[in-house]
């Protein structure tokens, strides 16, 4: 199967780009929108619109495959790759890119993505993320499309893994909308919930923690009214590091709060994501290190997940082998090619670590599809609902997707490789 043509179709996102360092600062909310200066470089206002930008795969053979590439919400922070543009980014695609693909052989997923994520940019830079992370999917649906499989039997089959007909765990979360939106995930029978997109002191965690206390006490409560008995999902916040700047980052602090806080949100499990953001990759892993000590010291079963400053695989390789948390988040886009996630997941799990496939609200729908398709080859502990944070969307898509690829893997397990002959025609 050969590459004929590779097109480039802009789209939008399921969120938007957000100015992180502007909105610890303060800038003031205003309806969906912020007032406010931009102090990340690349932002023109503090929330601008998301955007994609799909790369299409013209196939020998009539086929057409497709991949989006997408970057994080909070762009450009926490040594992200900067604001990614479609307008910017489409010319890359169709002219230095398609001169390098068209004419190519579709071969193995693993070889090839490691091939081009490994390619300069015109410039003679890395490419960026988000064009690494959408040329690959486009790459693996191709190589899928060859073989007539799922792509989650292609990855099972090139990485020597069971390929095993279970659901994983999907996370979801709720945005600033945190009470309603709890609401629909419980409702919606959520492994993981909310998020909660705790990114301020003063407005949501409260200068002493206390409005984040409040949010876990309703948490609970409402679990046990709206679940009963049966459902016991795990409570996983994500606070940006507003702990450690409402606590001066004193760990001695920070530790005590957690463990009220997990105490509070018993009998239910918590996971307390990026509590302190010390500015750099080093000094992140030294702080969480020592917290993690504390944290299971005193036996308190809170676990911290490992997200700021751990963007790439060498960064999850470092976090995972310092002991710096209990649970890693593979943040998809940050990591380029999608191989580099699925080498992530892989090396947190066999050494014991917490594995989250996870991502941005500010992905699509196509990269969220992919993403499940990478969820069920490697298993992590969990995956994210994604785009958006309005629950119903991302959920949808995530359980859908993945609901459809365990039906035909059960299906042909039953049947045998005669069910082959019609998958992906």
């Amino acid at each position: 199967m050969i590459i004929e043509q590779v097109l480039a179709a802009p789209g939008l996102t399921g969120f938007f780009f957000d100015d992180q360092l502007a909105i610890k600062m303060g800038a003031e909310e205003d309806g969906a929108a912020y007032r406010g200066c931009p102090q990340t470089a690349g932002f023109s206002e503090v929330r601008q619109r998301g955007e994609s930008l799909s790369i299409i795969f013209l196939l020998s053979g009539g086929e057409i495959a497709f991949g989006d590439c997408a970057a994080v919400q909070y762009s450009g922070a926490g040594g992200r790759d900067p604001l990614f543009l479609a307008e910017k980014f489409a010319p890359v695609v169709e002219e230095y890119l398609a001169a390098r693909l068209t004419g190519r052989e579709i071969g193995s997923f693993r070889e090839m993505a490691a091939e081009f994520d490994s390619l300069p940019d015109p410039e003679g830079r890395r490419l960026h993320t988000a064009l690494r992370y959408g040329l690959t999917q486009v790459l693996l649906h191709a190589v899928a499309l060859k073989n007539r499989k799922l792509m989650c039997e292609v990855l099972a089959e090139e990485y020597g893994l069971p390929l095993i007909p279970e659901p994983v765990p999907i996370f979801t979360q709720t945005g600033d909308e945190r009470y309603t939106n709890a609401d629909k995930a419980m409702i919606k029978r959520a492994d993981v919930l909310p998020h909660g997109l705790i990114n301020n002191v003063q407005s949501k965690l409260g200068t002493r923690g206390e409005k984040l206390m409040e949010y876990v006490k309703w948490l609970r409560k409402r679990v046990a009214e709206l679940g009963g008995e049966s459902y016991r999902p795990v409570l996983h916040v994500d606070v940006y590091g507003t702990l450690g700047l409402a606590f001066g980052n004193d760990l001695d602090k920070i530790s005590t709060y957690l463990g009220r806080l997990g105490a509070a949100a018993a009998p239910l499990r918590l996971r307390l994501e990026g509590p302190v953001d010390m500015g750099s990759k080093e000094r992140q892993i030294e702080t969480l290190v020592k917290l993690k000590e504390k944290l299971d010291a005193q036996g308190s079963g809170v676990e911290i997940v490992a997200d700021e400053w751990c963007n790439t695989l060498e960064d999850v390789r470092d976090f995972v082998d310092a002991g710096a948390a209990h649970m890693i988040q593979v943040k998809t886009p940050d990591l380029g090619g999608l191989h580099n996630s699925i080498e992530a997941i892989l090396y947190a799990k066999e050494r014991g670590v917490g594995a989250y496939l996870g991502g941005s609200c500010n992905e699509t729908d196509r990269s969220a599809q992919l993403c499940v398709h990478a969820a069920l080859a490697v298993r992590p502990d969990q995956m994210l609902a994604k785009p958006g944070m309005g629950v119903d969307e991302g959920m949808m898509i995530v359980f859908n997707e993945m609901q459809r690829a365990l039906r035909i893997l059960k299906l042909k397990q039953k049947a045998g490789v005669g069910a082959r002959s019609w998958i992906n025609r």
